[in-house]
């Protein structure tokens, strides 16, 4: 068992040391292990492609701290867990799990009835979601903090594929919502008035040129050999992208 962590908190200030204290102190001994902090800011939709592309390495019966939260405290926004396909999602109800359930062969939903003495209105990763992850850690399931019910799941009519920059990396690299299937090989594809082929590898073009290829998480992500293709394309997350 392990617990991992997937948020837009970034790594300054207090807030990812916090989750991990609550952690720390509620489930001894279990590894904690941050797959991301720099998720797309208030921004699920986006936030859940790159969530059900990460969590695949993770075990089975892994806990997932999820909190990519801008709606934090809204009575529309509840706080639910997902039981899917063994391992166990905690964290807003505003989507962020929406394609991990889709994804998933099986998949159950619970509403988080349980409450803290404690309740911050500003954060609840640290008073409500980590103490859930936490318990189910040490026993295997959430117990009677949650009740099995269906919730009005906000990204149910998502599409599976989001044709847009989510996300990019220290080297410039864009990373697109789409899945490696939703694209053939031969396909050019166009970003920030660009069209850009694919290549295999990055040793497979020119140094400075921009390509498309398939990241290791199963996403068309676009580069260039050598070079930041944020720069050099003009763009970012949310930057359009379409079939050439």
């Amino acid at each position: 068992m392990l617990i991992a962590l997937f948020t837009d908190f970034g790594w300054e200030g207090p807030y990812v040391g916090q989750v991990h204290a609550v952690l720390a102190a509620a489930a001894p001994g279990v590894p904690v292990v941050d797959l991301m902090h720099d998720a797309p800011p208030c921004a699920p939709r986006p936030a859940a492609c790159l969530l059900a592309a990460v969590v695949e390495p993770l075990p089975p019966e892994a806990v997932v701290v999820g909190v990519v939260d801008p709606g934090v405290g809204h009575p529309d926004r509840p706080p639910v867990v997902l039981e899917a396909d063994g391992r166990w999602y905690v964290g807003p109800g505003n989507g962020l799990f929406s394609l991990v359930a889709r994804q998933a062969r099986s998949a159950r939903w619970h509403a988080v009835t349980w409450r803290p003495e404690r309740l911050s209105s500003s954060f609840h990763g640290r008073d409500l979601f980590a103490p859930v992850a936490a318990r189910i850690a040490r026993e295997g399931h959430p117990g009677d903090w949650v009740q099995a019910q269906s919730p009005a799941d906000p990204g149910a009519r998502w599409p599976q594929d989001l044709w847009e920059v989510i996300y990019a990396d220290r080297f410039g690299n864009l990373v697109t919502g789409v899945r490696a299937r939703a694209l053939a090989p031969a396909r050019r594809l166009r970003v920030a008035g660009v069209a850009v082929a694919h290549a295999e590898t990055f040793s497979a073009v020119p140094e400075g040129e921009a390509f498309w290829y398939v990241n290791s998480m199963g996403l068309v992500e676009i580069a260039c050999n050598r070079a930041s293709a944020r720069e050099r394309l003009g763009a970012g997350p949310g930057t359009p992208v379409a079939p050439a």
